[in-house]
């Protein structure tokens, strides 16, 4: 079992798509049945179609609701702004070209990088942790390390 690390928002989310997805189930079911309707089972496109959305469809299922079974919400009063920690906004400046770059770090379920929420498992975030504003740190990513100095920690 994972623990999974969310804000009351990113959990209402998946809250609200784990409905979204069961409420799909009958619409599925009625597309096998009308598919299956039409003869030949072994010969019909439109069934072997609906039967593998049907598949899709329960595999999303199956992992939103382990997502949200195994979610716990962070109690965004008892973070700090000290070290870095999850939920914390983190403002850095890439060493090798001076950019500067703000992230939130929060949970894989809630990551959008263009929206500058950054998951705490990649990476720059598992960098990041437990690091306090002025230190440097290095991130190995794929293209090769990345060295950051930490500016600012806020929430």
């Amino acid at each position: 079992m994972e623990i999974h690390y969310m804000t009351q928002d990113g959990l209402d989310k998946l809250k609200k798509e784990l409905a979204d997805a069961i409420a799909q189930r009958p619409v599925i079911s009625a597309q096998i049945a009308e598919a299956r309707d039409k003869g030949d089972l072994s010969e019909n496109a439109e069934y072997e179609a609906a039967r593998e959305a049907q598949g899709l469809l329960e595999l999303n299922i199956a992992k939103l609701q382990n997502l949200v079974a195994n979610a716990r919400v962070i109690d965004e009063k008892q973070i700090g702004t000290d070290k870095v920690q999850m939920l914390n906004k983190v403002k850095v400046k890439n060493l090798a070209n001076g950019q500067i770059m703000n992230f939130t770090l929060v949970g894989e379920s809630e990551a959008d990088f263009k929206a500058g929420k950054l998951a705490v498992k990649t990476p720059i975030g598992q960098a990041l942790m437990g690091h306090s504003a002025g230190e440097i740190v290095e991130a190995k990513v794929p293209a090769g390390v990345l060295k950051f100095e930490i500016l600012e920690i806020t929430l």
